[in-house]
């Protein structure tokens, strides 16, 4: 299937190579060479994902999905299977899809939000590591076509809403009809051609985003569920966007928590401790005349209690390159 491209040109010649190999160094034609061990299973689950192998992560998305049935459940136990990953920032990229740089598609040892929230999404709703693999893509591209062109690199217009079969945006009906608003407008030709030197002819579009006040959020905690989506919003020189996001999570006692990737390594806290931290970091930058980005508020994306996922369309024949 067209979804599988990048395994099958990365491992078709790996395989040959094993398959000379092996028969150099055989004595007896046909006979397997030795696998290796694998660890006891039970050493596995004493990991965290961030130290696992790809095998053993495959091991891992297998059991829980026997094990746990309850989606938001097993987002929630994945997301904390990876508390303290090492937080990267430009962590992954198309290669060996595309070549523009030297960035993998997927990375298990270290994170930034979004790779974060990916992975974790992905796992859930994923049985092995070949389906995971997939729901990667399927969540990270529009479409599932890969390629930089397609990635969804706005977070409230590109990524919520090519993934509206997974979420769907609450914030309008959590903040109510005199909640707060902004206007966000994005120039995805012009984003394309100054940081991934890519040429694609798209208009500009523009969207009016609702979203909850940071003050507000006490008030609405209680609706917001196991899985669902945060969007962290930030404003600078009266502009608006999503600067960071991360899952719900609920404590023991039921408190709504934050469970996301932020240097120097994914975490779990609570909505209060996430704004006073945002709020020291501005009172601090504003004490040394360093005037950075300022905290307004979240959005909520509700997990969907039935979801069905897209087929990827067909992944593009790539044209004649331009010399």
């Amino acid at each position: 299937m067209s979804h599988s491209l990048p395994f099958t040109l990365r491992f078709s010649g790996l395989l040959l190579a094993g398959a000379c190999l092996a028969g150099c160094a055989s004595t007896v034609p046909g006979t397997p060479a030795a696998a290796l061990p694998e660890t006891p299973f039970a050493g596995v689950l004493q990991k965290q994902i961030y130290q696992m192998s790809p095998q053993e992560a495959g091991r891992y998305i297998a059991h829980m999905h026997a094990s746990e049935p309850d989606l938001r459940k097993r987002i929630a136990a994945i997301g904390r299977k990876n508390l303290g990953q090492p937080y990267s920032l430009h962590l992954l990229g198309e290669f060996p899809f595309e070549i523009h740089d030297m960035l993998p598609l997927f990375s298990l040892k270290e994170s930034d939000c979004v790779v974060f929230v990916e992975h974790t999404y992905a796992m859930a709703l994923s049985q092995s590591w070949e389906e995971f693999f997939w729901m990667l893509q399927r969540i990270r591209y529009r479409d599932g076509v890969i390629g930089v062109a397609t990635r969804n690199h706005y977070t409230e217009m590109d990524w919520n809403v090519a993934n509206r079969w997974l979420v769907t945006d609450v914030s309008a009906e959590l903040a109510g009809s005199d909640g707060p608003s902004y206007t966000m407008t994005v120039d995805r030709a012009r984003f394309l051609r100054m940081r991934h030197n890519t040429v694609r002819e798209i208009p500009v579009e523009s969207s009016r985003q609702p979203y909850v006040a940071k003050e507000g959020v006490a008030a609405v905690a209680s609706r917001l569920q196991e899985g669902d989506f945060v969007n962290v919003i930030s404003t600078r020189n009266g502009e608006y966007w999503a600067s960071h996001v991360g899952l719900v999570v609920l404590g023991p006692d039921g408190e709504r928590r934050l469970l996301h990737s932020q240097s120097p390594q994914v975490r779990e806290e609570s909505f209060d401790a996430f704004i006073a931290r945002a709020a020291e970091r501005e009172a601090r930058n504003a004490r040394d005349g360093k005037p950075g980005q300022v905290l307004a508020g979240f959005k909520f994306l509700r997990l969907n209690e039935q979801m069905v996922v897209p087929p990827m369309a067909p992944q593009p024949r790539p044209g004649r390159p331009a010399y």
